[in-house]
């Protein structure tokens, strides 16, 4: 009896030749069923210098950063470096794909097949109940500034299909191949507390454009030295990355036309 194949994977295998990128990983095909992946951070490390993983440690592989802190999304750009897996036969690079990231192949083919399921930020919030009712209360604006702040590459390599009032779907050159359908449950529970948060009483600021700058690279720095207890979604936090992401967008939006072109270039 045939060994059943995949049509997901089968699909994917017909999609690159020698070698393809997914998010953070370098798959290289050695054989006819023989693959390599590694960290694409790697892809010019001599082999021997990276530890081998079996297939089976990879999904245990991608549950911590570096420094130890647990990863909920697999898709962020926090994968760890300095390994190599090879994959002999296509049933084990299924594991493997499925080890870093759940899901993908499953999501990756309904796309390539035009039968995803992909949603919208109004349809998904207006499903919500209880304390997440308050989520479908966003104005486009406060929904685009959500979605942008906790999508955003610096935290989600997922390229994002599904949409927002005045926020189209990401363009297909962007983050990586792994599609992402609908909100997650990161990106919901920020929605609740940037709703809650705009229910304060607001401050009115007198700040030079020269001021705002100052402010933008002090929250880029302390974007790049993320407290490395401080968990995800922890949206208690003040110096949660995301909150200090929606704030840098807001004070980028603030600067006149000019002044926020400069900080863009810089971005």
């Amino acid at each position: 009896m045939s060994e059943f194949v995949n049509p997901a994977l089968c699909r994917f295998l017909e999609s690159f030749g020698g070698k393809i990128t997914v998010a953070q990983v370098l798959i290289v095909r050695l054989a006819e069923q023989v693959f390599e992946l590694r960290h694409v951070m790697d892809a010019e490390v001599e082999g021997q210098a990276l530890r081998l993983l079996p297939v089976g440690a990879l999904r245990s592989w991608t549950q911590e950063t570096e420094d130890g802190r647990f990863r909920p999304l697999r898709a962020s750009p926090d994968l760890r470096r300095g390994w190599r897996c090879e994959a002999h036969g296509l049933a084990e690079l299924e594991v493997a794909l499925e080890g870093l990231y759940p899901g993908f192949l499953a999501d990756w083919f309904a796309v390539q097949e035009g039968n995803a399921l992909v949603t919208n930020y109004e349809t998904f919030t207006r499903r919500q109940s209880g304390m997440y009712r308050l989520t479908a209360k966003a104005s486009p604006e406060q929904a685009r500034q959500i979605v942008e702040s906790c999508c955003a590459a610096r935290f989600c390599l997922k390229r994002r299909l599904w949409t927002a009032p005045d926020l189209p779907a990401d363009p297909v050159e962007s983050k990586s191949i792994i599609p992402c359908l609908e909100p997650c449950a990161v990106l919901l529970e920020f929605a609740r507390k940037r709703m809650r948060i705009s229910q304060e009483n607001a401050m009115q600021l007198d700040l030079a454009p020269t001021e705002i700058r100052g402010l933008l690279a002090a929250l880029e720095r302390a974007l790049a030295q993320t407290e490395p207890q401080m968990r995800v979604a922890d949206f208690n936090a003040p110096g949660n990355p995301r909150h200090l992401e929606y704030v840098r967008r807001k004070l980028t939006a603030a600067l006149p036309q000019n002044s926020a072109a400069t900080v863009a270039e810089e971005d």
